[in-house]
C-alpha cells in the first residue's frame, strides 16, 4: 500500500530500499521556502541499524501490512524456542537471541504474537506483564522507609528487579515484561 511522505507515523512499517524498517520517529517541517517534507528516524527489522531519512510530501513510500498470529509458548530446546500456531498446530522455533532478554519471561504455555513478513518471522511481542515469584531479596533496614527506597531482588527466572522495601522473599509480584520494573504485588 503505498502513502505519501506527510502520512508517515510513529509504528508504520516501510519498505525503502529493499529492505523492511519500523518509524520510530517522525517530525513533519514545513519550510518558509519549498515543499513540506517528513524528517523520518526509521530502524531496521532485520539487523537492527537506523536510518535517518528525509520524505517530501509527494513523494509515495510502500507501507507494509505484517501479519500477526498468535503462538503458544512450548519449550526450550538449545538455543532455539519452540511456539505452536493453535489454529494449524504448527510449530515455529524461533532463536534466543531473535527474543532478546526478553525470553526471561517466556512461562510455559504463554500467548505471545508473531508478526510475520512473507510467512518469515520479524518480530515478536509478549504480554505487557507477568506474575513471578521473588526467590531472594536483602532484608529491610530499618530506618530505611523513605518512599522511593527500592532494594534488589532475583526473580524464579532469573531476573534481577528493584522492589518496594515491603516485598520480601517468596511472594508474587507483577513485573512489566518491556521495563523489567515491579508494578505491583500479585493478588
Amino acid at each position: 500500500m503505498k502513502i505519501n511522505g506527510n502520512q508517515i507515523k510513529p509504528g508504520n512499517v516501510l519498505e525503502h530500499n529493499g529492505q523492511l524498517w519500523a518509524v520510530v520517529k517522525t517530525d513533519h517541517v514545513k519550510p518558509g521556502k519549498g515543499g513540506a517534507f517528513a524528517q523520518v528516524e526509521m530502524k531496521n527489522l532485520l539487523n537492527g541499524s537506523k536510518l535517518n531519512e528525509r520524505f517530501r510530501a509527494t513523494e509515495s513510500v510502500e507501507k507494509v501490512r505484517l501479519e500477526q498470529k498468535d503462538f503458544q509458548y512450548l519449550y526450550e530446546q538449545g538455543d532455539m524456542l519452540v511456539f505452536m500456531d493453535n489454529e494449524s498446530y504448527e510449530q515455529l522455533e524461533l532463536a534466543k537471541d531473535f527474543v532478546g532478554d526478553r525470553a526471561a519471561f517466556l512461562q510455559d504455555g504463554m500467548m505471545v504474537t508473531v508478526e510475520m513478513y512473507e510467512e518469515k518471522p520479524i518480530g515478536i511481542s509478549l504480554p505487557d506483564q507477568v506474575v513471578l515469584e521473588v526467590i531472594e531479596t536483602e532484608p529491610v533496614v530499618k530506618g530505611q522507609t523513605v518512599s522511593s527506597s527500592y532494594k534488589p531482588s532475583t526473580l524464579e527466572n532469573g531476573v534481577r528487579c528493584m522492589v518496594p522495601p515491603f516485598v520480601s522473599a517468596g511472594e508474587k509480584i507483577v513485573v512489566d515484561t518491556s521495563e523489567i520494573a515491579y508494578l505491583r504485588r500479585a493478588d
